[in-house]
């Protein structure tokens, strides 16, 4: 069974995609001939990822489920938030990211933060939501290649390497996009859907 998942981000199908089990099979836009780039105009995660599922849904009329997440940094008052992955500028370059992310915490004796992802499902025509979150800190230099976003520079809580220094299984099983991706799936096996 097809799951349109609403991105072009192929690390995150992939992510999620080794979670899934039969019937389902986790597609993308890009599976799809689909390269539009589905406006982030939300004021929050949660409208974000309903705003890309709503999108898709509307324009195939096919099941489909969308995310957005942030990183919210405390000492940064949730910043980059929403905002993460165009922290610094339209580009959506993780380094640069990172840098600017780091510079700003390089005074900041607090370095506490967390992920969270906001999963939107339309089934059916129904929409659903899931969330997932993953607490931890920032760390002041990069570390591991595995990963994107900001792996190289978040130590979750009770780990002493990063989400980048981590292999694929163990990282779905402690992350947010893992969290909010099981309760989609569960919520799918529980109501046979």
């Amino acid at each position: 069974m097809r799951l349109v998942f609403a991105t072009l981000n192929k690390n995150k199908a992939a992510e999620i995609q080794k979670m899934v089990k039969e019937p389902y099979e986790v597609i993308t836009l890009t599976d799809l001939n689909i390269f539009d780039e589905i406006p982030e105009t939300g004021a929050n995660l949660q409208a974000n990822a309903l705003i890309k599922a709503r999108y898709v849904h509307q324009m195939l009329g096919y099941n489909c489920f969308a995310d957005d997440t942030g990183l919210e940094v405390d000492a940064l008052n949730g910043e980059p938030g929403v905002h993460s992955a165009r922290y610094a500028g339209t580009a959506k370059n993780d380094n640069a990211n990172m840098d600017l992310l780091l510079q700003k915490l390089a005074n900041q004796s607090n370095r506490s933060a967390r992920f969270v992802t906001c999963i939107c499902l339309f089934w059916m025509d129904e929409m659903f939501v899931f969330e997932g979150e993953l607490k931890g800190k920032i760390i002041d230099f990069k570390m591991g290649t595995n990963g994107f976003g900001y792996d190289p520079i978040f130590m979750p809580d009770g780990y002493d390497i990063t989400l980048a220094q981590m292999d694929m299984f163990t990282k779905n099983q402690i992350s947010h996009r893992g969290k909010a991706f099981k309760k989609m799936a569960e919520f799918l096996i529980e109501n046979q859907l």
